[in-house]
């Protein structure tokens, strides 16, 4: 197994982040990096609080963790520090502050019970949804051995 330094790592993590956007595939193939390290990697700088994105590519998709952690980082920063910073990372400033706002609007309490009703409402949704195929497949079964009964006896289709 080998060893990486941390800052090899650190500057093939850069690579996943904007403004290169690459994928876990195609960087494992230029930096000779298996993909599983990659991931590996990705997982541990998310851990570390570290804003890495997940299989989202576009910073409007990024998790709520991914985007906390921007705004943690960000917080101190001056105006010319946080320019740099956001080319860095392929952000725009107002999408920062736009964060900011939205964090402070809401409040988790709300966000975590809305999204555990929205879970329940699409898993009812999901399970409904495959009732109704189970029961169209059976419709569509019966149809089809129908018509083969009639033409085994000969008969012809009322619905013809």
């Amino acid at each position: 197994m080998k060893r990486y330094s941390p800052e090899r790592k650190a500057a093939v993590l850069s690579k996943l982040l904007p403004p290169y956007n690459m994928t876990v595939t195609a960087l494992a193939q230029q930096e000779g990096i298996s993909e599983a390290t990659l991931y590996h990697w990705r997982i541990q700088a998310k851990l570390e609080g570290k804003p890495v994105p997940g299989p989202n590519k576009t910073t409007d998709l990024w998790s709520t963790e991914a985007r906390f952690a921007v705004i943690v980082e960000t917080a101190t920063l001056s105006e010319a520090e946080l320019s740099e910073y956001c080319r860095r990372k392929g952000l725009y400033p107002e999408q920062i502050a736009q964060w900011k706002q939205d964090f402070l609007q809401t409040p988790q309490a709300d966000t975590r019970q809305s999204q555990k009703q929205a879970q329940k409402k699409i898993k009812g949704l999901e399970r409904e949804l495959a009732r109704k195929e189970k029961a169209l497949a059976e419709a569509a079964a019966l149809l089809v051995l129908r018509k083969k009964l009639n033409q085994y006896y000969g008969e012809e289709d009322e619905d013809d």
